[in-house]
């Protein structure tokens, strides 16, 4: 049975293992050296302080993988964007994961009163795309040879989910 939960602190050294991971062996994070303890705690200790949600699925009391909002860029008035980042541990792919945890930060995001999710996705990464159209998220933007990674020139697409949140926005 897969659990999905808000992180713990405690969580983060798995959460640290999962993310080092996708950032040795995969393009799904555009970064070469992997991360610190310190500095998932860092990660983590915004994320709260900010009230935006970090969730980790369970199984087997281990932690299957992580999803994570944040803002989509600092400006004002895009208080109402958040963009996401979802990883699952290798040892879970193809379980269908993912596809729970971006059911629930979906849910958590219209109560939040969030009105767009944006996901940042590695044009090669066939799984993540389609796991993004499964719930209406739009290839909105496609960005050629933008990172580097693994002696390759790498694409970035932006998909994006708009909800029907908040109820009443407000500007400056």
């Amino acid at each position: 049975m897969i659990t999905i939960r808000p992180a713990e602190e405690k969580d983060l050294p798995e959460i640290l293992e999962i993310y080092n991971y996708a950032i040795l062996n995969t393009t799904s994070v555009y970064s070469y050296k992997p991360h610190t303890l310190e500095m998932r705690k860092k990660w983590f200790a915004e994320k709260m302080a900010a009230g935006h949600p970090v969730l980790v699925a369970v199984k087997d009391d281990r932690i299957a993988g992580f999803i994570a909002y944040g803002p989509f860029r600092v400006w004002p008035a895009y208080k109402y964007t958040v963009e996401h980042s979802v990883h699952v541990k290798k040892d879970f792919w193809r379980q269908g994961i993912a596809k729970m945890l971006l059911t629930e930060i979906i849910e958590i995001a219209k109560q939040n009163g969030v009105h767009a999710i944006i996901g940042g996705i590695d044009a090669a990464n066939d799984a993540s795309v389609k796991l993004h159209e499964q719930f209406n998220f739009k290839e909105v933007g496609h960005f050629k040879e933008v990172g580097f990674k693994f002696n390759k020139w790498l694409d970035l697409k932006f998909h994006e989910l708009v909800l029907e949140t908040p109820a009443n926005p407000v500007g400056e």
